[in-house]
């Protein structure tokens, strides 16, 4: 026969030592002791019956927490899932054979040195959060099905590690954890189990591929940066030839610029600049305060009069 598995304390408890039925089999103890004390024979009768129920009252009278659920065989055979709450078995016929607990639970699991698909070595520490959605057949379909969610679960991963990249195990965590969801979660749902999620917490990898990896980052952040510098370099090019193209069109504006410059350069510290005679003629400052002169005349001019 094969061995059942062995329960929590805390279950063993609940199920077995419940408090009702406790505290009625000392009521029914006491009270078949006073009725054997009277001496009577019908009543020592009752009292002796009283005392045998109030002895078979805790494997009779049994417990289910409302998180849980327990197995019931009679003769062997599966008979009912009872629970939550009070219910009753018949003494040496039935037998609670499991207590199911329903709530979410949770399961550590990890793959160590598990080789990628590029065939780097990694440790990954992983947790899955399921629930027992059909107790009957958590019960009688597998032996134990904590341990078997733990082992579906390491192999799962370790088959998702060597069917991917590392670069793609650490950029694409989330979609790693629905694969691995989908796929424990169709290998556990013959067994009553729903799996609600799965987590990645950490993906180790060897301490040299660290540093590689780190050198790998820098260069690629040097070559966006020099990238960025040519582009800004390409932009300012641009806007130099047309630039030059509006000065092609009207030198008098680039005489202006010309001198602008030259202003800028000695307002402020003081300094001296010495420039050529043919750079000072090529310029041809009168003319060009002539010109603006004008401008400025026949901009402030009122209009005459027809």
């Amino acid at each position: 026969m094969t061995p059942l598995p062995q329960l929590r304390l805390g279950e063993s408890l609940a199920g077995r030592l419940n408090a009702p039925a406790m505290v009625l089999m000392v009521v029914l103890i006491i009270a078949g002791v006073a009725l054997l004390a009277t001496g009577q024979a019908p009543l020592q009768w009752l009292g002796g019956l009283m005392i045998a129920v109030g002895v078979l009252t805790p494997l009779a009278l049994k417990m289910a927490q409302q998180w849980e659920r327990a197995i019931v065989l009679r003769l062997g055979r599966f008979h009912r899932v009872a629970g939550p709450g009070l219910f009753l078995t018949i003494p040496v016929v039935d037998e609670v054979a499991y207590w199911i607990d329903q709530r979410i639970q949770t399961t550590e699991f990890n793959a160590q040195q598990a080789l990628s698909k590029d065939t780097v070595p990694v440790n990954i520490d992983a947790v899955i959060f399921w629930q027992v959605h059909d107790t009957e057949r958590a019960a009688l379909e597998i032996q134990d099905y904590k341990r078997a969610i733990a082992q579906v679960a390491e192999t799962s991963l370790r088959e998702m590690v060597g069917s991917s990249t590392l670069a793609t195990l650490l950029a694409e965590r989330k979609k790693s954890d629905g694969v691995l969801r989908e796929v424990i979660g169709r290998k556990t749902a013959d067994w009553g189990i729903s799996v609600i999620s799965v987590e990645i917490r950490d993906i180790g990898v060897p301490a040299g591929l660290q540093d590689a990896m780190s050198r790998q980052a820098q260069a690629e952040r040097e070559r966006l940066a020099r990238v960025a510098l040519g582009q800004a370099e390409q932009e300012v090019a641009e806007k130099f030839v047309e630039a030059a193209e509006i000065y092609a069109r009207s030198p008098t504006a680039l005489q202006l610029r010309a001198m602008n410059i030259i202003y800028e350069t000695t307002k402020e510290g003081g300094a001296t600049i010495l420039l050529p005679t043919a750079m000072v003629d090529a310029m041809n400052p009168g003319g060009v305060l002539g010109l603006t002169q004008a401008a400025t005349a026949s901009r402030g001019a009122p209009p005459s009069a027809t």
